[in-house]
This record gives C-alpha cells, sequence and structure tokens, in this order.
C-alpha cells in the first residue's frame, strides 16, 4: 500500500501539501481531482520518485513497478509497436537478460533468461501491443510506422499505449484522455475498469471518473481528502460535508457572540468579575472553526446574438478536405448534405481521422471547400473554437495585445474599443492584473482556452463551432461552459470527447463515417453501444455492423441522395423508443427557443437598466470624490448635492425595477420548468 503521513510538499514558495496523510491499497482506483494548480502533477512527481517531501514521510513498497505516460517524446524512427513493446519493462529486461547471456555462451544462463520471456508473455507480446494500438485509435498500417510520423496527439497515444504495456503495480495517468476521440476513451475505459492494480488518475471528464475510480483524493488548499467512492459520491459527500462545516461554523459564531456581549456587558462590574474572566479564558480555548468559503466558480455568458438567420447554413454536395502542396485534391468528407437551423445543438460524434475536425474548419474558413456550396444565412456571424487553441491565438501575443487587434479587425469604436473596457472583459475570464500582459506562448492550456473562449463571447456570434473546447478545462470551467452553451440562443455544432458536455448541450447528433455526414438515431448510450458491436465484429473478422439510420427527415427531402428532385427511399423502420428520444430533444429546442423569446424583452430591458445604473454609479462616485478633496466651488456646492440627491433616488428606484424584472423572469423560468 502507499502510505503519506503527515507530508508536506513545496514546489518554490508555494505549499502544495500540508501535513497531509491518505492510505491508499492494492487493486484500487483513484481519481484525483482538484483545481488547476492545485498541485496534483506535483503529488504525482513525490509519487514517481522526481520530487522528494519536505516533511513527514511517503511509504511505498520498493518492489513496486511503476507505470506512467512520460510526456517527453523522443525523436526516433523506431516503429510503432516496438516502441509501445519497449514499455513492457519484464520483457526487455527478459530480452536484455538472454542477449546477454548467449553473449557470454552461458548455457544456464540462457535457460533461466528463456523462462524469463516466457513468464514476461513474450509470445503473445507484439499482439497484446498491437491490441493496445487499435484499440486507441491507430489503423492497421500504422502499426509498424516510424514514431516520428506521427503528430503530437498521435505521438501521446504511442505513450499512453507505452504505459499500459507495463504490468505495473502502480499505474500513473495524468488526463489520459485528452487526445483521445469518443471511441478510443470508451475502449480505454474498459481496458482500465480490468486494470487490477493500484491506479491513480488525474481527470477533468468525470463519466470517466466515474466508470473507471471507487475512491476520490481531493487535493485543495493543501489538504489532501479521501472520500469512499466515484467522483459522483464524492460530490455528493463534499456537498454534505460542507453543508455540516457551513451550520457548525455558524453555531460557534452564535456562541462566540454569546460569550462577548456578555464579556462586554460585566468585565467592569466587580460582583461579575469571576464569571466574566472565565468567559474570556473559555473564548481563548474554543478552537475557532474556519469559515465555509465557497469556491471561486468561474462562470460567463455568451452575449444575446444580434440576429438569428434561418437556416443557418446549407450544405449541398459538399466535399470537405485538404489542398496539397502540388495542387492537388485530398477529399476527407464527401457529398454532405444537410441544413443548419437557428437554436439546434448538434453533437458530431465518429472517430478520429473520420473527418469531424475537417468538417468544422470548412465550415469555419479555416479549409476551402474542395466541391459543392456552403450557403450561410445573412447575417451569420460564427464563433470558432479550434482543436489547438494556438491555431487561433499567437504566441508572442498578450491577452490584451490580442484583444485590441480584434477590436480593429471588427472595425469597433468607441467605449468598447478602449483598452480599459477590454481589461475589464479579460477580467470576466480570469485574466487579471500583469496577466492580460503575459504572453500566450507562457500560458497554460487552460488560459489559452479561455483566451479563446473571450474572443468568441466578445464578437456576439449566432453559431458556434467547438473543436474539443474542454480539453484543458476543469472540472468547474467545464460546467460554466455547459451552463453558458445551455443558455445561448443561437446554434452549436460541438465535438467533444467529453460524454457530460454532450449529454448536457446537445439535442441531436450527427455521425461522420466512412466519408459522409449522417444523422444518429440515438443518444450517447446507443453510440457505445454501436461502438461496442463495431469492435466486437472487427475482433472476430466480420463486416461492422452499420450505424442506426433516421427515418428521412421531411425538411430535407434530396439530403439522402444529394441530387434534388431525387426519389427519396422509404423510411427505415426504427424502435418506438429512438422516436420518442429525438421527438424529446426537439421539443427540449423548441421549448428553449419559446422561453428565449419570452424573456428577451425583459432581459434586454435589465440590460439597459445596468449600463444605466453603471453610469449614475461612477457619476456619484466621482462627485463624492470632489466633495471629499474639496475642489467644488461654494457656488456649485448646492447644485451637485441636488444632483447626488438624484442619482440616488434614480439608482433606488432602477434597483426596484432591476428586482421586479428578475422575479418576472424566474417565475417565467419557474412556469416553463414546471
Amino acid at each position: 500500500m502507499i502510505q503519506l503521513k503527515n507530508l508536506t510538499l513545496r514546489r518554490g514558495v508555494k505549499v502544495v501539501l500540508q501535513d497531509a496523510s491518505v492510505t491508499l491499497n492494492p487493486g484500487e482506483h483513484v481519481g484525483l481531482v482538484g483545481r488547476n494548480g492545485a498541485g496534483k502533477s506535483s503529488l504525482f512527481a513525490l509519487l514517481a520518485g522526481r520530487l522528494q517531501a519536505d516533511g513527514g514521510d511517503a511509504e511505498m513498497p520498493p518492489t513496486w513497478r511503476l507505470g506512467e505516460v512520460a510526456q517527453h517524446m523522443p525523436e526516433t524512427e523506431q516503429p510503432a509497436t516496438d516502441f509501445v513493446l519497449d514499455g513492457d519493462i519484464p520483457l526487455l529486461e527478459a530480452r536484455q537478460q538472454l542477449a546477454a547471456a548467449e553473449a557470454s555462451g552461458d548455457g544456464h544462463a540462457i535457460a533461466e533468461a528463456h523462462v524469463a520471456l516466457e513468464h514476461a508473455g513474450t509470445f503473445d507480446a507484439r499482439a497484446r501491443a498491437q491490441a493496445l494500438l487499435l484499440g486507441l485509435g491507430f489503423k492497421l498500417d500504422q502499426l509498424d510506422a516510424p514514431v516520428d510520423s506521427f503528430s503530437g496527439g498521435w505521438r501521446m497515444r504511442l505513450q499512453l499505449a507505452r504505459a499500459l504495456m507495463c504490468p505495473a503495480d502502480l499505474l500513473l495517468l495524468d488526463e489520459p484522455t485528452n487526445h483521445l476521440d469518443l471511441d478510443a476513451l470508451v475502449w480505454l475505459e474498459g481496458w482500465l475498469k480490468r486494470f487490477q492494480g493500484l491506479m491513480i488518475v488525474i481527470s477533468h471528464d468525470r463519466e470517466f471518473l466515474d466508470a473507471i475510480t471507487n475512491v476520490t483524493l481531493h487535493l485543495d488548499e493543501s489538504r489532501l481528502t479521501r472520500y469512499g467512492g466515484n467522483y459522483t459520491t464524492f460530490e455528493e459527500m463534499r456537498a454534505e460535508r460542507l453543508s455540516q462545516q457551513a451550520a457548525a461554523f455558524a453555531r460557534q459564531q452564535d456562541k462566540i457572540a454569546h460569550l462577548q456581549r456578555f464579556i462586554d456587558r460585566f468585565k467592569a462590574k466587580a460582583t461579575k468579575a469571576k464569571q466574566a474572566q472565565s468567559r474570556v479564558k473559555a473564548l481563548a480555548r474554543m478552537e475557532k472553526l474556519a469559515p465555509v468559503l465557497a469556491d471561486s466558480d468561474f462562470s460567463f455568458n455568451f452575449r444575446e446574438p444580434g440576429n438569428l438567420p434561418n437556416p443557418m447554413l446549407t450544405a449541398r454536395d459538399l466535399v470537405c478536405g485538404y489542398t496539397l502542396e502540388d495542387g492537388g485534391k485530398k477529399p476527407i468528407v464527401r457529398n454532405i448534405n444537410r441544413t443548419v437551423l437557428a437554436g439546434q445543438r448538434i453533437g458530431i460524434l465518429g472517430a478520429n481521422g473520420q473527418g469531424k475536425s475537417t468538417f468544422v474548419k470548412t465550415v469555419a474558413h479555416a479549409l476551402a471547400p474542395l466541391d459543392g456550396t456552403l450557403t450561410e444565412g445573412k447575417g451569420l456571424a460564427i464563433g470558432y473554437f479550434a482543436q489547438q487553441e494556438l491555431d487561433l491565438l499567437s504566441e508572442d501575443d498578450t491577452p490584451l495585445q490580442r484583444m485590441v487587434r480584434l477590436a480593429r479587425e471588427l472595425g469597433v469604436q468607441g467605449q468598447e474599443g478602449r483598452e480599459q473596457e477590454l481589461r475589464n472583459f479579460l477580467g470576466q475570464f480570469r485574466f487579471v492584473g500583469d496577466m492580460v500582459h503575459q504572453k500566450v506562448g507562457t500560458l497554460s492550456g487552460g488560459e489559452r482556452a479561455r483566451l479563446v473562449m473571450a474572443t468568441i463571447v466578445w464578437q456576439k456570434p449566432n453559431l458556434l463551432l467547438l473543436d474539443e473546447p474542454t480539453n484543458h478545462l476543469d472540472l468547474s470551467t467545464r460546467e460554466a461552459l455547459s451552463i453558458a452553451l445551455n443558455e445561448f440562443e443561437g446554434t452549436v455544432l460541438l465535438v467533444s470527447h467529453d460524454r457530460a458536455l454532450l449529454r448536457e448541450v446537445c439535442d441531436e447528433f450527427w455521425l461522420v463515417t466512412a466519408g459522409g455526414v449522417q444523422p444518429f438515431d440515438g443518444d450517447l448510450d446507443d453510440y457505445q453501444k454501436w461502438l461496442l458491436e463495431v469492435s466486437r465484429a472487427v475482433a472476430r473478422g466480420l463486416e461492422p455492423p452499420p450505424p442506426p439510420k433516421p427515418q428521412l427527415a421531411s425538411d430535407e427531402p434530396a439530403a439522402a441522395s444529394g441530387k434534388a428532385g431525387a426519389k427519396a427511399p422509404a423510411p427505415v423502420a426504427k424502435t418506438a423508443d429512438a422516436g420518442n428520444r429525438k421527438d424529446d430533444r426537439k421539443a427540449a429546442a423548441q421549448a428553449r427557443a419559446e422561453l428565449a423569446n419570452k424573456t428577451r424583452p425583459l432581459r434586454n430591458e435589465l440590460g439597459q437598466i445596468d449600463g444605466r445604473m453603471e453610469k449614475l454609479g461612477a457619476e456619484k462616485a466621482a462627485l463624492e470624490a470632489q466633495f471629499a478633496d474639496g475642489s467644488i466651488a461654494g457656488s456649485e456646492m448646492a447644485e451637485a448635492g441636488r444632483r447626488l440627491n438624484h442619482i440616488g433616488a434614480e439608482i433606488a428606484m432602477l434597483e426596484e425595477r432591476w428586482l421586479e424584472l428578475q422575479e418576472e423572469i424566474e417565475a417565467i423560468n419557474a412556469s416553463a420548468g414546471g
């Protein structure tokens, strides 16, 4: 087992852990959770032996073998399968043992080396390595491709496969799902469930943690707390604990106030002096409970779009792909015949390499269509989040420079384009103080993602194209994104391996597969079942089953054939459950649009009131400052005083109206929810 006893760990001047004690047992699957920057990776470095404790003890069996994903990829022409095989340390040691024995000509040592090879599973090792690669999304023709031929994301998959190849007693995984699509994620989930050693996983994917963990370690404010259960259980238990702490703190504050009132009242009276003194001592002896500080959760909202064209865009016989250096064309997705309507929330599914990002890039104008047409509605405004944030940012920029240039590019003049206004806006996305002058290249992945989101929000888009927006976001920021997307009045096209986000945001799904785009008639559970059926068929050498087919949409008679006036095929029968799910999703989208229409005038008035109150507040502060420094002449003082009174009265009136509007909006939302 692993035992941490009164452990203190520092990174520079920052205390990562303070007097932490916890026990982790063999076979437990542990989720390590906490905010970005809390010190989770530092704790991993301690367990891996790369850091030493500054106090206390960290005990781990010396014979335990460690498996973890290396963060730095070597430059090598080694074939992918051989690279993964080298992660099997016992097998590697047995091979080295055999080579040394053969070099020395020692027959006995050679026999022992062959026994060690057999124990290490040498006969099926190559098949096991290739099964890992195929499960993580590699194709058959890539199994022996040189490591250097793969891009960064695929190299990280190679490192993950290499770590999984090692028969470890302790497996440390730091954000293993970041470079995986949903297909590979589902496969990895199944593999990790079967892992028999002690596993500790850092992840911000709640469904992934729920599926593979049975213990949760929460790292917060240098404290390490163990909870029995997965992430959802942890949330429930922590909420209950915080509630109990808040109640205990409130009770203690009442008791302190009671003691203090007695002391203040009677400490000067001779007849009560002794009792007052005893209460002073009782107050001093009392162990003060800390107040329960609410997490400063990140939150933001997408601004209301200026208009909502309907349809947003229409693709007819669209071909998406790349233009090669020699001028040739490499199509990835063909014959796309789809229409995107106002208010739709569409999740885009499909394995890596099928063309999800290629399709999104084409819609975002990052790639030109190779053929066909892509017709945009009048007034379409696209907000695009690329899978790699640096595709949209310059490393030498600062957040403030990026926003200033964006204002200039969009021709924004006046107040909103001023530097202070842009600083205030960046502050809403946690860019405060000197952070607005920090180079983008030095920002963390989560900070770059928030900066991209800030630029999107500022542009007031009506169509959001989000390609893996959660890769570097912690759980609280993912939750904020989910809430903001659900309140967004425009249309969303979302590519993500975060199933919680897909479930919470999307009303329908499109599947990119076999070089095309088609509706997926089902939910994420249906998709995962289909993926399982596909993997079983492939393992048996059978033809994979096709995805469920929906009925032909009545508003797209030519979509199935790609030809105007072509005869539509007969509708494919589907189960009542699948039909009900689709109807429910459409009804939810329609209800959301109707609710937005009902509350829009109220929200517009709220925005006007907020703007007016901000101006009045600034004027009031300026007048009060002039009174304080005596800069107002005697003849002007009476007029300034009257103006202050008028401002106060108007602010009070506006506040009352603001509350009325909020109550009206809440009543409308409540009636819609009921």
